[in-house]
């Protein structure tokens, strides 16, 4: 189904992929999939690769006459990169949503199928296996779309690989996190990991007995209980039974709880992160962000206040915000109004890249 193939040198045009036909893959009729393994500090990293196939979409190396397809080089790339306990899996129901795009997703360090590979991990690690990712492919630049931690590691790969991304589409995420409420001033590591992320460590931390079991975690959760519904309750399937390893009785969440430990600690400010939206050489990349108005529990209380997201819109001109309604932290990659506002600034920016302009103003705009 994968065509997995191990790289050896780096990636040329002429490589080919297996149709995406799986069961739990919505993108069959706009691309096919493969996923490689690029060798990255310390062993391979795992990446999925969405090609497009039919008209090629606006973009660099696009013919106005919607003729044969360019080459690899000059197909619109973009690199979209999952959240903190996720997989390059999590990104089917964008994918199909961006036909004539190719689409370059790893599972990051610590997760999915390079869940064994060693730290140190931390946002600037992330952004060197990503440039690396880019370098194996033959990809010079890229529209980088991130999402939760995904926007963070996106942040610091523009900042700290100057040139190897164009533009910046952070789906909640990627702007410095407030502290979560209510935790007194001297409160520990492990007590902030789980007053932001909860229900999530303490997954990592669980046996499943088989996927059906796992399965039914998910369909509790209530983030994801419209999730589940057409039109892409395979994506999300296939994002959860992709999410295991193991052997049954005893089957795990494939995200390692180091890396989740270890990465959490740089969603604040300070570090990489603080340093490429406020050093003394700050990033100057456009950037939108996408902001979900639900929690990671489908909770009223985001993620991102509209308050925080002002503040930093003053310190970032070249910030522009959006609200995205009737979504939640997780379904604004995988529902009907998530996926078209994601895919829309994703194209948006594509285009701003072809056309050299400026792209839309910095005021927020919100989808009521």
């Amino acid at each position: 189904m994968d065509d997995r193939r191990r790289l050896e040198r780096p990636v040329t045009a002429g490589t080919t992929a297996t149709p995406a036909s799986a069961r739990h893959d919505v993108t069959a009729a706009t691309h096919t999939y493969a996923t490689l393994d690029v060798p990255v500090a310390g062993g391979r990293l795992r990446v999925g690769v969405w090609d497009p196939v039919g008209p090629p979409a606006p973009g660099p190396g696009a013919r106005p006459d919607g003729g044969a397809r360019p080459a690899h080089d000059a197909v619109p790339t973009v690199l979209a990169v999952h959240g903190i306990t996720a997989s390059h899996r999590a990104w089917p129901a964008v994918v199909a949503a961006l036909p004539g795009v190719r689409v370059v997703a790893p599972d990051l360090r610590g997760r999915g199928r390079s869940n064994t590979l060693p730290g140190p991990y931390g946002m600037g690690a992330h952004a060197d296996d990503l440039a690396a990712v880019l370098d194996a492919l033959g990809v010079e630049s890229v529209v980088a779309l991130g999402h939760s931690m995904g926007a963070f590691v996106s942040v610091v790969l523009a900042h700290r690989h100057p040139g190897r991304v164009s533009r910046l589409v952070l789906v909640d995420g990627g702007i410095p996190l407030p502290p979560p409420a209510g935790l007194p001033p001297d409160a520990d590591h492990d007590e902030v990991l789980r007053a932001l992320l909860g229900p999530a460590v303490e997954r990592l931390e669980r046996t499943f007995a088989d996927r059906e079991e796992y399965r039914g975690f998910w369909r509790a959760h209530p983030a994801f209980a419209s999730a589940w519904d057409e039109p892409w309750a395979d994506v999300v399937a296939g994002y959860v039974d992709y999410d295991l390893v193991g052997e049954a009785p005893a089957l795990r969440p494939a995200s390692s709880g180091a890396a989740v430990s270890a990465d959490s600690l740089e969603l604040y400010e300070g570090g990489p992160l603080a340093e490429a939206l406020a050093g003394d050489h700050p990033l100057d990349v456009p950037l939108v962000l996408l902001r979900a108005p639900r929690g990671l529990l489908d909770e009223p209380e985001a993620l991102y206040s509209p308050e925080h997201l002002a503040a930093w819109r003053a310190r970032l001109p070249g910030l522009r915000t959006r609200d995205v309604a009737g979504i939640n932290h997780y379904t604004i990659i995988m529902s009907p109004p998530g996926v078209e506002a994601v895919a829309g600034e994703t194209l948006q920016a594509l285009a701003a890249v072809t056309s050299d302009g400026p792209g839309p103003a910095s005021d927020e705009e919100v989808t009521a």
